[in-house]
C-alpha cells in the first residue's frame, strides 16, 4: 500500500499530462494521414522552443523559491504550538494554576480545526478568532500574578501562529505572475500545434519528437502549477508536491496521549 502510495506521488503530474499527450498523438496520426504536414523545420521553429523553455525556467526558479520557504512552515508552526503548551503546562505544574489548565484544554480542542483549516474546512476567519481568544487565558494568568516573562514568551508565540496562517493562506490563493503562466500555456499551444502539423522523415521519429517535447512542455506546466500552491490539501491530499503536514499530525498524536 506504502509503495503504491510512493509511486502515486511521484509520477502524479506524469499521470495528469496523459490526455493530453494521447490527444496529441491522434491529432499527429490524423495529419499525417491526411496530408496536414505543411510545415518545414526551420530556426524560427526551434527559436519558439527555446524562447518556451526559457520562461519555464523563469517561472520555475521564482515558484521554486516561494515552494522552499513554504517548507519551513509546518514545522515553525508546530514549534510554535509546542513551545505555547509547554508554557502553559510549566506553569500549570510549578502554580496549580487553573487557567493554565484550561488552556492546555484549549489547544488540545484547537488543532483539530487547525487541521481542517489546511484542508479548507475551516474559514481563515474563525482560526484567527480562535487565536484572538487566547487572550483571554493571558488576561488571566496576569491576574494569578504569573511572571510576566511567560506571558510575553506566549503572546509573541501567538503572534508568530497568527503570521504563519495568515502567510499560508496568502500563499494558497495568489497565483505567480499569471500573465506569464498564460504566455507559457500559449506557446506550449504553438509549439505542439507546429509539431502535429510538421513534416519529419521518417514519420514515427517526427511523432517521437512532437510527443516528446510536449510531455516536456506539458509536464513543467501542471509541474509549475502544482509547486505555486503547496498548500492546496483541499483537493490532493497530502500528497504529490503538496508540503508534509507530519510535524502537525506528530504534535496532534502527542496532545491526545497527554492527559
Amino acid at each position: 500500500m506504502n509503495s503504491t502510495k510512493i509511486i502515486w506521488q511521484k509520477w502524479s503530474v506524469a499521470f495528469k499530462v496523459m490526455p493530453v499527450i494521447i490527444l496529441v498523438t491522434i491529432l499527429k496520426f490524423l495529419s499525417h494521414k491526411f496530408g496536414f504536414e505543411i510545415m518545414e523545420l526551420n530556426a524560427l521553429f526551434t527559436s519558439l522552443v527555446a524562447g518556451t523553455i526559457f520562461l519555464i525556467g523563469f517561472l520555475i526558479t521564482g515558484v521554486l523559491s516561494d515552494y522552499k520557504e513554504s517548507e519551513k512552515i509546518p514545522s515553525e508552526l508546530t514549534a510554535s504550538l509546542k513551545s505555547l503548551f509547554d508554557d502553559a503546562y510549566t506553569i500549570y505544574k510549578s502554580k496549580n494554576s487553573a487557567t493554565a489548565h484550561q488552556f492546555i484544554e484549549f489547544q488540545k480542542s484547537f488543532i483539530k480545526p487547525l487541521m481542517d483549516w489546511f484542508y479548507k474546512k475551516e474559514r481563515t476567519k474563525s482560526m484567527l478568532d480562535r487565536i484572538s481568544a487566547m487572550n483571554e487565558f493571558f488576561v488571566e494568568l496576569d491576574k494569578e500574578g504569573i511572571q510576566p516573562a511567560y506571558i510575553v514568551k506566549m503572546k509573541n508565540e501567538q503572534n508568530n501562529i497568527r503570521k504563519m496562517i495568515l502567510r499560508i493562506d496568502t500563499v494558497r490563493d495568489t497565483d505567480f505572475i499569471g500573465s506569464a503562466y498564460a504566455i507559457v500555456e500559449a506557446m506550449g499551444f504553438l509549439t505542439a500545434l507546429g509539431l502535429i502539423v510538421m513534416k519529419i522523415e521518417p514519420f514515427y521519429a517526427s511523432l517521437f519528437f512532437t510527443l516528446l517535447v510536449t510531455f516536456l512542455i506539458t509536464y513543467m506546466v501542471f509541474l509549475i502549477r502544482d509547486l505555486d500552491n503547496p498548500f492546496d490539501y483541499g483537493v490532493n491530499g497530502e500528497g504529490g508536491t503538496e508540503i508534509s503536514l507530519k510535524p502537525l499530525h506528530d504534535h496532534k498524536s502527542a496532545l491526545k496521549d497527554f492527559k
